[in-house]
């Protein structure tokens, strides 16, 4: 039996405990191994791997035993309740050892989870689970988690008071990071949160989320932005003492005069704009980065792209100025680039 989307996500918080085995599949180790860990968690229990209720195999074991699946299935747990055997890395050589132990399984025997890496549709393993109603097959793609994911990793994690706002941040954080990286991001908000009843804010968010930028050098494009050049010179200062080089920073100023340029030549209106971007924009920085393309307008950011493209022309070609002047000069030169 397939599973896929949103049955999949309440068959992995809800296994059903009178299935014979289940096979989780997927390019990403990371997805799998929280879903992996997810299910398990549901079938015995907190302390069933403490009750020895876990039974534990490698793909490397099994090719030198294939016996020992079947034993472990039919072995008799020394505490009371439902068992799990764990067979990791599985791929289509070991095919035909899962398929007769899985064809010995009697009521009472533990219930398989296979893990495996990306498997093709016409997989030897994937054909032990898919035809059986008693079996269930679940592949996990590069797709961005829904909403209502977003919302169960949340409601675990114990927040269910927040602002609209903040959730619409926390599923643009979904679609941007790592399975891994977002659960440790919500596991952190939670911390902060604990004993706080007030909603979760998207200032909080904005605050506890991974930075994907220096703190001074989305400043200095802010500057730059916001017309206030006489902020450019001291943040520029602060950033060389920091190691920062021109072209990076110039780098960086063209993907932030892209962001503002996409938002404001969007068809839907510059907040429409914003919303689509990927990496995803949230927080106080979204608003402030809309202000700013509403304020530019396209035209004026064409412009100011153009600039920056001689800028990074310039620093990559043999003229002896100094680089980070050449920045400074382009940054002030943008900052003076009123409508």
């Amino acid at each position: 039996m397939i599973l896929k989307g949103a049955e999949a996500a309440r068959y992995f918080a809800r296994p059903d405990p009178g299935k014979t085995g289940l096979l989780i599949f997927g390019a990403d180790p990371m997805r799998v191994a929280l879903r992996r860990q997810e299910v398990i968690a549901a079938l015995i229990g907190p302390e069933g791997e403490a009750e020895m209720r876990l039974t534990r195999m490698s793909a490397a074991d099994l090719r030198r035993d294939p016996a020992m699946l079947s034993d472990a299935l039919r072995a008799t747990g020394f505490f009371p309740g439902p068992r799990v055997v764990l067979l990791e890395d599985a791929g289509d050589a070991h095919a035909p050892a899962v398929a007769q132990a899985l064809s010995d399984w009697q009521a009472g025997d533990a219930q398989l989870i296979t893990t495996a890496g990306g498997l093709a549709a016409k997989s030897a393993l994937r054909k032990v689970f898919e035809p059986s109603p008693r079996m269930v097959c679940i592949g996990l793609y590069d797709d961005p988690p829904s909403r209502e994911e977003v919302e169960d990793i949340l409601r675990r994690a114990g927040l269910a008071a927040m602002d609209p706002a903040a959730m619409t941040d926390l599923a643009a954080l979904a679609r941007a990071l790592d399975p891994g990286d977002f659960r440790q991001t919500v596991e952190k908000i939670a911390l902060y949160k604990l004993g706080d009843n007030a909603p979760l804010t998207p200032e909080e968010v904005a605050a506890l989320a991974p930075a994907t930028q220096e703190a001074e050098v989305d400043e200095i494009l802010h500057a730059a932005a916001e017309h206030r050049a006489d902020r450019i010179a001291p943040l520029l200062r602060r950033l060389e003492g920091q190691g920062v080089q021109p072209v990076a920073l110039c780098i960086a100023a063209l993907r932030h005069f892209r962001t503002l340029h996409a938002a404001a030549s969007h068809p839907g209106g510059a907040s429409e704009g914003i919303a689509r971007m990927r990496p995803p924009v949230y927080g106080p920085r979204r608003d402030r980065m809309l202000r700013q393309a509403s304020g530019w307008g396209m035209h004026r950011l064409e412009q100011a792209l153009s600039l920056l493209v001689d800028t990074d022309m310039t620093l990559r070609s043999a003229s002896r100025a100094p680089q980070m002047a050449v920045m400074e000069r382009a940054l002030i030169r943008l900052s003076m680039m009123r409508r």
